[in-house]
């Protein structure tokens, strides 16, 4: 699949956002006034951010709203819902520990539930496509929910659950790469199946369907080199997981909580655009491509 640069942002950012708003959601931290309103300003800025970006990869960004009628059968609108709905929950919960300096505890495990169930929703859109089958399978979901809460809490400063989460999110990662890379030819689709004509014979491509590009290969067909994602891949590891895991065993200071976010967003990052690139939807195989 084509490495859009505003999905990328999206899945990175809104992921930490919400997964941040969760903790706040369960008052971790405890704080409240204006501590509380720099975490939730972080949180939304994130979560915000990241909803919009995704906008910028729609054709017709002015039809964003018709999505939310569609949620009997849509994930994207069920993402929809869920998001708008744990901003709005959370936006009462942060008003009244912000100005009013109380807790909220129904309201915060209602956001809670719709920060979890956004990040879930978002993990379905890909995770239901049988015509990608690196994605479709329990453990995208499994990735973005550990991803989200292990971001979450190490930007809510809460070291010992990030330092039990960041290893179940780098196994999470390291098992969905695994079994991603075996997942085409398990899935028994190639060129014969793709075409029908396999009963009659041996089938291949005789010649390209045309000469020039067009929108399936576009959007459809990326090719990365396995040594670029190998490096790719330890580059996640190493920034994403095993640096901030590191650094939150360090004696406590501001800079080194910040070094520690920062390297866990470039890893996440580089992990998102190997989603993406890496992704073998199975139009390809009628361009020759797989």
């Amino acid at each position: 699949m084509h490495p859009a640069p505003s999905v990328i942002v999206f899945t990175t950012l809104s992921g930490l956002g919400f997964g941040l708003l969760f903790w706040l959601a369960l008052g971790l931290p405890d704080v409240t006034g204006w501590v509380a309103f720099v975490f939730f300003a972080i949180a939304y800025a994130l979560a915000v951010g990241g909803l919009m970006a995704s906008t910028f990869h729609l054709g017709h960004p002015e039809r964003a709203m018709k999505a939310f009628t569609q949620w009997r059968s849509s994930w994207l609108s069920r993402e929809g819902l869920c998001a708008v709905g744990a901003l709005l929950a959370m936006a009462v919960y942060g008003a009244a520990l912000v100005f009013l300096e109380m807790r909220l505890a129904t309201v915060g495990l209602i956001g809670a539930i719709l920060c979890v169930g956004t990040v879930f929703t978002t993990s379905m859109i890909y995770a239901q496509l049988k015509t990608v089958p690196r994605w479709n399978t329990p453990l995208t979901p499994l990735l973005f929910l550990s991803l989200s809460l292990a971001g979450g809490a190490l930007l809510a400063g809460q070291a010992i659950i990030a330092l039990v989460l960041l290893p179940v999110a780098a196994a999470a990662q390291v098992a969905w790469w695994f079994r991603g890379d075996k997942a085409l030819a398990e899935s028994g689709t190639n060129l014969a199946t793709a075409t029908g004509l396999g009963n009659i014979g041996s089938v291949r491509a005789f010649e390209p369907p045309h000469t020039g590009t067009n929108y399936l290969l576009r959007e459809f067909v990326h090719v990365v080199g396995r040594k670029h994602a190998a490096k790719l891949r330890m580059i996640a590891l190493a920034f994403g997981f095993t640096a901030p895991f590191v650094l939150l065993l360090v004696p406590f200071s501001h800079f080194v909580a910040l070094i520690a976010v920062a390297s866990h967003l470039a890893g996440i990052a580089a992990s998102r655009w190997l989603f993406f690139a890496e992704a073998e939807h199975v139009v390809g195989l009628y361009y020759g491509k797989r």
